[in-house]
Formats: structure tokens, sequence, C-alpha cells
């Protein structure tokens, strides 16, 4: 049965009601408390930086191979089964593999969906909480980051901060609209306390931290 005129009038009437108070919401400015001041003597600083940002990648279940050249890399991920059996890689790291994936080709990134591996390029690490910061500008498509079945991160082992501090800092305003902190592979306990990885993103993390 279609709608009659008096049931389209007043679902035009409800969302002419809902905008108008959310435009209201929008316009209002709500005075809040400055923001604390930092003391940066307070804040943690570890004796090994990096060993302290592999330890706790490991924790979340992400994997950390510190490599001396591209080679290492190569070799490290075909010894990998998934990867050795993956029919779709997207490579934005050329130097450690091609793929087979041209990304500079697809337009719809849905045609993502069935993609095995992404090798992404970080930026830097934090050794606080063993997350990867991953620039917006270097991402063709944003879901390569979460719709792959395994994520690859290559980032160097010099350009790492101790917090997350230091790591906004470093971030600072970017000029794109989007970045993201990545850290362990997708994992969700949320049904029967039971862990399911890959829930919402990759299955499994490989980080390669280059000299």
């Amino acid at each position: 049965m279609l709608p009659n005129r008096s049931e389209n009038a007043d679902a035009i009437a409800t969302t002419s009601s809902r905008r108008a108070i959310m435009d209201r919401l929008e316009s209002s400015l709500v005075d809040g408390p400055e923001l604390p001041v930092v003391d940066p003597k307070q804040l943690t600083e570890f004796e090994d930086p990096l060993e302290h940002f592999a330890s706790m990648l490991r924790m979340v279940g992400g994997q950390v191979h510190l490599i001396d050249g591209p080679e290492e890399a190569v070799a490290i991920l075909e010894a990998i089964p998934v990867f050795a059996a993956a029919k779709r890689v997207a490579s934005l790291v050329p130097e450690i593999t091609q793929g087979n994936v041209d990304i500079s080709m697809i337009d719809d990134p849905h045609s993502l969906a069935t993609l095995d591996w992404t090798i992404a390029q970080g930026e830097f690490c934090v050794a606080e909480n063993g997350a990867i910061w991953i620039d917006g500008n270097t991402l063709p498509h944003r879901v390569m980051l979460f719709i792959p079945q395994y994520l690859a991160i290559v980032v160097s082992r010099s350009q790492i901060v101790h917090h997350m501090h230091q790591a906004y800092a470093r971030v600072g305003k970017p000029p794109h609209t989007f970045g993201i902190f990545v850290s362990g592979p997708s994992k969700t306990a949320d049904i029967e306390q039971s862990l399911v990885l890959g829930a919402h993103g990759c299955r499994a993390l490989q980080v390669f931290m280059t000299a």
C-alpha cells in the first residue's frame, strides 16, 4: 500500500524539524574548559623505544621484523603461506613487492573487496602503544587498510616517538583530511567473550622496520 499525502507531509515535517534542531545545535557555541598544560617531565620516555614498540605490537597481535633491506622483507613474506597463496596483492611500497593489483587502474574501491594483501607505507611509529601513523596521502583508496585479509606496513625504525603527545605534535594539522594510527590486527571479543581476529579489518599485521 502506498503512503497517502498526509503520511508524506508528516514525514517531511518530521525531517524538517529534525534538521532545524541539528542546525541550531551545530551553530551553538559551547564554552569548554581550557586544555590542561602537559608537563613534559611527567611523560614517560623509554630507554629502548624500539624494543618497547615491538613488545607492544606483539602484545596486540602484530608481528615485527627488523630488516636491513627490501630483499629480507620479500623472503619473510614469501615464507608466509597466506602470502604465497595470495591471489590479489596491492603494494604501495614497490621496493618490497610490486604486487599484482594495479592501484592506478582502480576507480571504484568496491573492486578491492577481494583483496588478499595490502603493503602500505608508515610514516612513523609510537613506542607507547605499538601504533603506526599512516598518511592518507599515501593511500589511493582508504579502504586499502581495512578491506584486505592481511596487512603489511613498512616503516623506518629511526622514525619513532615515545608517546602520543609527541605523535600528535608530529602530525600537527595535516593538509589532508585523512590519516590513521594502526596497531595490531582487527579483533573483537564482544560475542561470548570469544576472541575473533579480522572482524573489522585485517586478520594479521606484519610490520617491517627498515634500517
